[in-house]
């Protein structure tokens, strides 16, 4: 079966909480299908991302999750792929491709100035999928981070 792709909307919910689950998890994070719920069907509701669910047939396999930015030297908007998981039995399927295609779609739709992405270091897999699919990693910039709550 072929891997079709479509944006979430709140009825779909219960069908991206495990794989958003397994997404922290691979992370490092505990499961707390209970949290994932609560928090994507918060995005969902307060129109706060925009989720593309991939399915193999009737079955949900993976999701990619955006969020709005902004650049203000290129005075547009822009869009961070925040998330994108493929549970590992569905992978090399095809179904990343479907879900970083879906996001270029949107990206393009919304006439967005650029779509952007980060993974770990040591996300070989991930990396290579994503260059495939022609994005480009970033070498003229530094990513900072500041904690401000644990």
């Amino acid at each position: 079966m072929s891997i079709a792709v479509k944006k979430t909307t709140i009825d779909d919910v219960h069908a991206i909480v495990p794989l958003f689950n397994a997404y922290r998890m691979f992370y490092g994070q505990h499961s707390n299908l209970p949290g994932a719920e609560t928090f994507i069907r918060q995005r969902i509701e307060n129109n706060e991302s925009v989720i593309f669910i991939a399915l193999d047939g009737d079955k949900a396999v993976g999701f990619a999750q955006l969020y709005p930015i902004f650049t203000s030297v290129g005075l547009k908007s822009a869009w961070l792929l925040n998330d994108l998981f493929v549970a590992e039995q569905s992978r090399h399927k095809g179904a990343a491709t479907a879900l970083l295609n879906a996001a270029k779609e949107h990206g393009a739709q919304t006439k967005s100035g650029w779509l952007m992405l980060q993974t770990a270091v040591n996300n070989v897999a991930a990396q290579k999928v994503y260059e495939s699919n022609g994005w480009v990693r970033d070498n003229e910039y530094y990513v900072y981070t500041f904690k401000v709550a644990e």
